[in-house]
């Protein structure tokens, strides 16, 4: 700013005028949410989440009738919800529930990529259909509904890609595959984001959990617990409300100046490796 141009006044921004109140950036009133694995774990949560700041809601999980549970308990929130069948490892059906939203809504404004498979398993032991099954999943998945969504998506949209602390990190556990396709989510998150911000207007990003109750953390708990108390600074499981408000940020307005990156909740997980 030059020494004679005027100092902006409380609540103006030399490039925009009016500030938004901070917390307004993180509302979704109006647009369209699609949560994919939204029929249980974190895709719940999320779904929750995004419901809370305004959001209407598509979800999508191949388990029909838990789906619809979950759509049930937010509808009596006073939340607009549709469900949808999908298996984000076939193309078609994802441009099947990206068809379905926009028919209903007009458009798609956040996808949150959170459908996956876990799985510990040996490298001398997995074998290729394993290993194929949740790369198919986690990577490939991931990709296919951004893909279907994609033409549906107005500038200022956003995709959230859920990856995860072990797409940076070992684990300490084996997990090729889930680690592999995790990491490669990374990778596309920065693909996607190079080729839709500048000229879609789409910001694509990564969120990367440490280790939270779900059904993929429930096989061996009690020994992830120890890992986890062990081996991370805060000693401990994350709660879904510890992670709902950077899946918030990332799909809101509050991150417009946000593409390309990840962002890791894992209670200090990564400081200690």
């Amino acid at each position: 700013m030059s020494p004679t141009e005027p100092v902006p006044t409380t609540g103006q921004s030399p490039q925009t005028g009016p500030v938004p109140h901070p917390l307004d950036l993180f509302r979704l009133d109006g647009r369209t949410a699609v949560v994919t694995g939204a029929s249980s774990g974190l895709g719940v949560g999320f779904a929750r989440a995004l419901a809370a700041v305004g959001a209407r809601l598509v979800l999508g999980a191949r388990r029909v009738d838990r789906l619809e549970s979950t759509a049930e308990a937010l509808r009596a929130t006073g939340a607009e919800v549709m469900t949808h069948a999908v298996d984000v490892a076939s193309p078609e059906a994802c441009h099947d529930l990206a068809r379905a939203a926009a028919d209903r809504f007009g458009s798609i404004d956040v996808l949150v990529n959170n459908a996956g498979l876990g799985g510990s398993v040996a490298a001398t032991r997995e074998t290729p259909e394993h290993f194929r099954g949740i790369v198919d999943v986690n990577l490939h998945g991931t990709y296919w509904m951004a893909q279907a969504c994609i033409p549906h998506m107005p500038p200022g949209s956003s995709i959230v890609n859920v990856a995860s602390v072990h797409a940076a990190t070992a684990s300490r556990y084996p997990q090729a595959a889930y680690s592999a396709s995790k990491a490669g989510v990374l990778g596309l998150t920065r693909d996607l984001a190079q080729q839709w911000s500048g000229r879609r207007g789409v910001r694509v990003n990564a969120l990367c959990p440490g280790y939270f109750a779900s059904e993929m953390t429930d096989d061996g708990a009690e020994a992830l617990q120890q890992m986890v108390a062990d081996h991370s600074v805060l000693g401990r499981f994350g709660r879904q409300e510890e992670l709902d408000g950077a899946l918030l940020y990332l799909a809101t307005p509050a991150s417009a100046y946000t593409t390309g990156t990840s962002l890791t909740v894992d209670g200090g997980l990564t400081v200690t490796v």
